[in-house]
This record gives C-alpha cells, structure tokens and sequence, in this order.
C-alpha cells in the first residue's frame, strides 16, 4: 500500500477528555509516528504518519475518540510521506 501522512482537526468536545493521551496510545499502537496537539480555538490538531492501512485505522478511530469525547468534525487532508518524525508524541504550545 505504501506509506501515507495525515493532517487532521477533530472537532467537538475534544479537550480535557484525555483525547490527546488516547491518540497518542492509539498511534504508537498503530505503528505511526508523528505528534497530537490542542489548539486555542478548542480543536484537538494531529499529523500522523505510516502504512496507509494503520493511517487509515487513526483516521477511523478519530472519528468518535475516547469515549469521554464528542466529535462533532474531523477535517481531513492527506499529504505525501516524510518520514520526519521518529515517533508519536504529544506537543505542547512550546514544542
């Protein structure tokens, strides 16, 4: 299938629910690397990175989250592969 980079905003109830750490299980689980973070207007904002058929499996879970979230909108773009990141983590406002 080759290897695919997913730019995502979900929206919704998406912060103080724990939806970046469970993102973040999620895609080590998968096998993706890339990062997860909040954004100022309330949306929870991630890049991941792999085998499309694992992308595709994020794409999929982000669609509801954890089970404390509300997704309401999940905005979607599909990029070509860089192989930039080494892992998945969480970034925070400085990093």
């Amino acid at each position: 299938m080759g290897q695919k980079r997913i730019h995502l905003v979900v929206r919704g109830r998406v912060q103080d629910v724990y939806f970046r750490a469970s993102t973040l299980r999620e895609a080590r689980r998968l096998g993706l690397t890339g990062w997860v973070r909040n954004r100022a207007d309330g949306a929870v904002e991630m890049v991941a990175e792999g085998e499309e058929d694992q992308v595709k499996d994020l794409l999929a879970w982000a669609q509801t989250g954890p089970s404390t979230a509300r997704v309401d909108k999940v905005d979607t773009r599909w990029r070509s592969y860089t192989g930039e990141y080494s892992s998945f983590r969480i970034m925070t406002n400085g990093s």
